[in-house]
């Protein structure tokens, strides 16, 4: 897929977080969904920032770096100096200007569910893009982080929308149900969101205006195309 996308700028945020809870593993962004879509974007061109709340580095869940679960683009990440030092060096969301954006992009792993899911920040950081019509973008366990955002008119901003995420099944399949502080399937629908999934960890993403969210890790690669196609619209 070869698009025109100019200089676009896409805002990256991850989360800081690298605490499972009390259970004294350590959690933090997957790296999966931060690397396709990262590669399938700078790859076509796009200049791409990377932020967190409180900036410096990111932590990487140690177990989206098993065997197991590479790819071809966490192979490219593990060998790419480049975004290392970035991912070492990310910006706080507090100097953040949203106007600088075209887009923004929220990847998973658990430690949304922690700091991005009440970072009064980031919530606004959405809400301003949302106002400005500009695409957003989140997957597996980021929605997370629109648990607090609210509308123009007051409402939680998935209410009414179609939005998918993490699903119950899943998070009782790696069994951290009881660990997570809420489970992202059961938020998006007390918020309003009108939720769909597919089968469990199959690619699944939906779209709904300028909101884009995928179920899990394998959803990955639908939301980074599902994303540049809304970005060539405009």
């Amino acid at each position: 897929m070869t698009l025109t996308t100019g200089a676009l700028k896409i805002l990256f945020v991850l989360t800081s977080h690298s605490q499972m809870g009390d259970t004294g593993h350590k959690t933090g962004f997957w790296v999966e969904e931060f690397a396709n879509p990262y590669y399938t974007l700078i790859d076509q061109g796009v200049d791409i920032t990377i932020a967190t709340p409180k900036g410096g580095a990111a932590p990487i869940d140690p177990t989206s770096n098993l065997p197991q679960n590479a790819t071809e683009d966490t192979e490219r990440f593990n060998k790419d100096e480049a975004v290392q030092k970035k991912i070492n060096e990310t910006i706080a969301l507090a100097a953040i200007n949203f106007e600088d954006y075209d887009a923004v992009f929220y990847p998973g792993g658990h430690g949304p569910l922690w700091d991005l899911a009440e970072d009064a920040t980031s919530a606004k950081l959405i809400q301003d893009f949302n106002e400005a019509k500009k695409p957003i973008a989140f997957v597996c366990h980021a929605p997370a982080a629109l648990k607090n955002v609210k509308n123009a008119k007051g409402e939680f901003l998935v209410k009414g929308k179609k939005v998918t995420g993490f699903t119950n099944e899943e998070e009782e399949a790696v069994q951290l149900t009881n660990v997570v502080p809420f489970l992202v399937e059961d938020m998006l629908k007390e918020n309003g969101g009108i939720y769909s999934k597919g089968d469990n960890w199959a690619a699944y993403a939906v779209e709904d205006g300028n909101l884009i969210t995928g179920q899990n890790p394998a959803s990955s690669a639908l939301v980074a195309e599902m994303l540049l196609k809304m970005l060539q619209k405009k």
